[in-house]
């Protein structure tokens, strides 16, 4: 394969031992057959619709920043079944565990979503799954790994590091190494060496086009900007795919800021990292001086990830999409505000979108209409906020 092929720009490639790369080339060769299989293809979009309930609305907020000169409408990813945009390629990369003859799938997950979406996936499939989450990460969402445990799934907390999502993603990769010939990584992001970014960006492609199409026919005209979160990448890559060509339409992805950047607990690192590799790939990644991967740091699990996937890095480093920082703080307000004035509880890996929409409002001086898109919704999150608020007198 040209190794140009594995890339985006100069980000991405393949940084994996020799022994991973019959796997790797197994999974591209059956992802690029099942893109031309009208068969797989139709399997999955009937999926989509009668078990995930796709196509998501997009809803224009009644009172959210009604006031203000923007207009936010929101691409509700979190009326999914499974609760987040997850379900979209999860289902797909079932479906290709099983086209490729395998029955054990493993996954790593942080906040939860990815591993409650790919254990559903596993039972409507019959696939046997292990998901690796980091001991930090299952005291912080222990119903969604009651969750994943109804589904018949084995949850193996992993103790080493700092016990988060980084930690759950090498153990996975060991379990891989080991396994492959008979077991499907299925990775929860748009990271990770080729073919996963590319892969996992056309299976959560569809969040784009629905928001594309449904734009149109709401206001007749493209929005002005497009804002998502960013962790690892993928619902951001995801909604932004079917605007990249659309050069009026502003792309905003915005990571997690922790305490602050200056502070050094964070996870925004396209914001504050530097290129380097991770977990296969070349990427923007939080590092020291010597090389050493550093911890990354965010009220919410699913964004507490020191690299990120290797498309945003291309488009950060040609200036067509913009990457920002939302601390902690703004961004549980971001949670209460939605949740009181419209009636909607929102991930806390959404509610760093949202404030950075908040933020725009403060300084807009036109009228401006934004998509957000709503990747999760906040149930997993309320013991974790819960527990927040009463630690400072707030309940």
């Amino acid at each position: 394969m040209n190794p140009q092929a594995t890339r985006f720009g100069e980000f991405g490639g393949q940084y994996v031992p020799e022994l991973l790369m019959p796997a790797l080339d197994q999974l591209a060769e059956a992802f690029h057959a099942a893109q031309n299989d009208q068969a797989f293809l139709t399997e999955l979009n009937a999926l989509l619709a009668d078990f995930a309930g796709r196509p998501t609305p997009l809803y224009k907020c009644r009172r959210f920043l009604v006031d203000s000169p923007i207009s936010v409408y929101l691409k509700r990813e979190d009326l999914l079944h499974g609760g987040a945009h997850k379900t979209n390629q999860v289902l797909a990369q079932a479906l290709l565990t099983k086209r490729m003859g395998k029955q054990r799938v493993i996954a790593e997950t942080g906040a939860g979503q990815h591993g409650v979406a790919t254990a559903l996936a596993c039972a409507l499939l019959g696939l046997e799954c292990v998901i690796y989450m980091g001991a930090k990460d299952v005291q912080r969402q222990q119903m969604n790994v009651f969750r994943m445990e109804l589904f018949g799934a084995k949850v193996i907390p992993v103790t080493a590091g700092s016990g988060t999502l980084k930690d759950a993603v090498n153990e996975a990769l060991r379990d891989w190494a080991a396994s492959f010939q008979t077991t499907h990584y299925l990775l929860g992001t748009a990271a990770g060496p080729y073919p996963f970014p590319l892969m996992v960006r056309e299976f959560q492609r569809v969040i784009g086009r629905e928001a594309r199409e449904q734009i149109l026919k709401q206001l007749g005209h493209l929005p002005d900007a497009v804002v998502a979160c960013v962790g690892g990448g993928s619902n951001a890559i995801g909604i932004f795919s079917d605007f990249v060509d659309d050069k009026g339409v502003k792309l905003i992805g915005v990571e997690p800021g922790g305490e602050g950047i200056a502070s050094g607990k964070h996870g925004a690192t396209l914001c504050a990292g530097t290129p380097g590799i991770l977990h296969g790939a070349f990427t923007y990644v939080m590092q020291n001086n010597d090389g050493q991967i550093e911890e990354s740091h965010s009220v919410s699990a699913g964004l507490d990830y020191p690299a990120v996937g290797p498309e945003h890095a291309y488009l950060k480093s040609i200036g067509r999409a913009e990457y920002v920082a939302i601390d902690d703080e703004p961004a549980l307000q971001a949670f209460k505000r939605l949740s009181k004035e419209e009636g909607i509880i929102p991930a806390l890996e959404s509610s760093h979108a949202l404030a950075h929409v908040i933020r725009m409002a403060e300084t807009a001086n036109k009228p401006l209409n934004v998509i957000v898109n709503l990747s999760g919704r906040g149930d997993k999150d309320l013991n974790h906020v819960r527990a927040i608020l009463a630690e400072r007198g707030e309940l």
